[in-house]
């Protein structure tokens, strides 16, 4: 007989149903924080962004904010996974953190997000920060996560 910690399904649902919500929110906060930094170089280089609707415009159409993207796509898959009728899976949260942990890479000599990201990391603490704390919550995700359970 093996010995096995028996855990109720529902609680370890709920635990990760807990940190994927604290992984989205966390992102949400990184989100926020990159956007106000595009947004203060873009009004450095352009002028003053006159209305909020402008900026919504500017953030989906202009090519300046494009590599912005990415993260807003990951965000709304983990929105549509946590209001999904169906019970949240191991495996299924630990694709969204390793999509997360995939995206989150800055890079000097990479293209796209990674370099963009890593730019946004060097100029601005706000943006620093909310990295670290995005990190925090991965790491605790991917802990608590474990590895998908074999079927």
């Amino acid at each position: 007989m093996k010995n096995e910690l028996l855990v109720d399904p529902v609680t370890e649902r709920d635990g990760l149903r807990q940190g994927l919500a604290e992984l989205r929110e966390a992102l949400l906060r990184l989100h926020k924080a990159l956007m106000e930094s595009e947004r203060a170089g873009y009004e450095k280089t352009f002028g003053r962004i006159e209305s909020p609707f402008q900026f919504l415009q500017l953030l989906t159409t202009d090519p300046w904010f494009a590599w912005l993207r990415p993260l807003s796509q990951l965000i709304a898959a983990m929105d549509e996974t946590l209001d999904a009728k169906e019970p949240l899976t191991a495996a299924g949260v630990t694709a969204l953190a390793g999509r997360t942990k995939s995206l989150l890479v800055a890079t000097l000599d990479g293209e796209g997000f990674s370099r963009h990201y890593d730019e946004a990391l060097q100029r601005d603490p706000d943006v620093l920060f909310a990295h670290a704390e995005t990190a925090w919550c991965l790491r605790t995700i991917t802990t608590s996560a474990g590895p998908p359970a074999a079927a």
